[in-house]
């Protein structure tokens, strides 16, 4: 049984300790190289002295067009071989050394790079436990004065002669915040490095070489092939080594980022940042919609199927392509009767959609993703867009996705880790052995089976390609692939009305009605922005009011006190010359 891995966890996985197992796969050690032979030397002479059985491994050194040619020293290990490719460029180097790797394993070694004579056996460890792993070692960059090949293969130590140096800051950064790479499996790829990174062959097999096109970036679009090939990424602190100088990226890394992100955003669908256009298309899109019938002629109609697609092409992502299969090869010219052809509707599909670049035509729905198999990888096919796409959502036509809801979908399966989106959006009485539904003719398939329930649901499927992939290869007889699924990525059900799915055409925005509903609401946030400000200038104007009325109201406040005190002051006036003419009055009385 092939073990499985939920994610990219793999710390379910307990590889034996160093020293204390028997290995039984071949590994192939692939070394392109470019002048420097003295550099070379001394990275052949860290791979004599390995750990992991002679007997199964193999290096494979590919000179690169050195003048003068490079050549194998005497120090290195007894079943190296050195070939020649011309072609200028790493990824050809790699391509060819590939081709002529006869290992389970590739393990991509730079020829400025000495491993510790642990670090095959390290990185093999994990190979014995599950065949869909790939491995990366430590790498520490020296700036050390080169030392004799002698010296590196008698050497129980290597940081005796290396340190001090740098550690590869950015792999140690991303391995740190992922939690090992276990907490955000969609970067895990970015793990793959060519310094010192260990592939199972026969998922190179599935992946494809290296792309000869990049110039620069290789290594990591390769991991994304790999990813999509389900492969599961592995830090291996145990596999230690030391990089002879900086590297490129660390001297440059500016414009060697600017050079890279402009070739990888047609090829890495999962850098969403690079991809910031809201309506260009890419050499691989995010997503693939499969619209597909019921039944002909009845279940995949040209009003029901161009409701579907238009919906599709008129949503928030841009970043789409679309896939009809059908009976294509039944559609021929017909110029007497065309009212009469039997095929009429899958006539006006193919007519009406034939020069539209975002839509495909297929006899039948694409795999996924092939499944892993045990074709040598020099044999495998270039890469290419075929099964790069990370998601596929198979939509029956005549369903109508609303404007955001493709986006959602894909906020729901990516932010979750989903590899499987069921979205219900019908459900009736229908032939539960079949799946049919009564009316309508869309695809439909049982539930409740076992039940007596006999009920038939009408479903979309976003289906995550990384996940079918890892599926295929751990899936055992007799098991049904979207079990496995659920136990390596997670399946949910959600409902189709809720993220806006309907049975008929609504009326499309498109993108001049979307620019002036834009234009309408940027006048409208305008307008409002002005009367606010005029309320503020009114609300300023009126606290000036009440303070010149609080003010006010203090004078007159003062006043009154004022006249109070002059009239207690008359009062008492008063009161005293009352009294005087009082006493006077009786004086002369008496």
């Amino acid at each position: 049984m092939t073990a499985r891995i939920a994610g990219n966890d793999y710390r379910s996985l307990t590889p034996p300790a160093l020293g204390s197992w028997t290995p039984s796969l071949r590994v192939s050690v692939v070394v392109p190289a470019y002048g420097d032979q003295e550099k070379l030397d001394l990275t052949l002479a860290g791979l004599a002295t390995q750990t992991y059985p002679a007997a199964l491994t193999e290096v494979v050194v590919v000179d690169n067009g050195s003048d003068p040619p490079l050549r194998l020293p005497a120090l290195c290990p007894e079943n190296t071989r050195l070939i020649v490719c011309p072609v200028p460029g790493r990824a050809h180097a790699r391509n060819a050394g590939l081709a002529a790797a006869t290992g389970d394993v590739i393990h991509w070694l730079d020829s400025d790079v000495v491993l510790d004579r642990r670090s095959v056996e390290a990185h093999m460890r994990w190979h014995h436990a599950a065949p869909y792993l790939v491995v990366t070692g430590y790498l520490r960059f020296t700036p050390a004065a080169l030392p004799a090949p002698e010296v590196v293969a008698a050497a129980d130590d290597l940081a005796k002669l290396f340190e001090p140096a740098e550690p590869h800051a950015w792999l140690v950064d991303l391995v740190e915040r992922t939690d090992g790479l276990t907490a955000n499996p969609h970067r895990a790829f970015s793990l793959h490095v060519g310094g010192a990174t260990s592939v199972n062959a026969a998922l190179l097999a599935v992946a494809g070489p290296m792309d000869t096109d990049l110039i620069l970036g290789q290594d990591t679009e390769m991991g994304y092939r790999l990813a999509q090939a389900g492969a599961v990424f592995v830090p291996e602190p145990l596999s230690r080594a030391f990089h002879l100088g900086p590297t490129m990226r660390m001297r440059d890394k500016a414009p060697i980022d600017r050079v890279s992100h402009a070739f990888v955003a047609d090829r890495i669908p999962s850098y969403r940042w690079l991809r910031s256009h809201p309506s260009r298309q890419w050499k691989v899109p995010y997503v693939e919609v499969v619209v597909e019938p019921a039944g002909w002629p009845e279940g995949y109609t040209y009003d029901g199927v161009r409701a579907t697609v238009d919906a599709v092409l008129a949503g928030t992502l841009p970043d789409v392509v679309v896939t009809l299969t059908g009976p294509w090869d039944r559609v021929g010219a017909e110029g007497r009767a065309p009212l009469k052809d039997p095929d009429l509707d899958l006539v006006l599909i193919r007519g009406h959609y034939a020069h539209e670049p975002r839509v495909r035509f297929a006899d039948e729905v694409p795999a996924v993703v092939p499944a892993l198999s045990s074709d040598r990888p020099g044999g495998s096919a270039a890469p290419g867009p075929a099964w790069a796409v990370p998601y596929r959502l198979r939509l029956p036509a005549g369903w109508v996705p609303g404007e955001d809801t493709l986006a959602r979908l894909l906020d729901l399966a990516r932010d979750e880790g989903y590899g499987l989106v069921s979205v219900l959006l019908a459900e009736g009485d229908g032939d539960a052995e079949t799946g049919e539904m009564g009316e309508g003719g869309r695809i439909a398939e049982p539930v409740g089976a076992g039940t007596g329930s006999g009920r038939a649901v009408v479903r979309a499927r976003l289906e995550r390609a990384a996940a079918f992939a890892r599926a295929a290869i751990v899936l055992e007889e007799g098991e049904d692939l979207d079990d496995a699924v659920d136990d390596t990525f997670g399946v949910i059900w959600v409902d189709g009305e809720t993220y806006g799915f309907a049975p008929e055409a609504a009326a499309l925005t498109g993108r001049r009605g979307a620019y002036r509903a834009r234009a309408e609401a940027d006048a409208e946030v305008a307008r409002l922005a002005r009367e606010a400000e005029r309320l503020r200038e009114q609300v300023a104007k009126w606290r000036d009011e009440a303070g010149r009325w609080r003010r006010s109201t203090v004078e007159l406040r003062r006043e009154v006190g004022t006249l109070r005190k002059e009239l207690a002051a008359a009062r008492k006036i008063v009161q005293y010359g009352l009294l005087s003419s009082v006493k006077r009055a009786i004086i002369r009385r008496r």
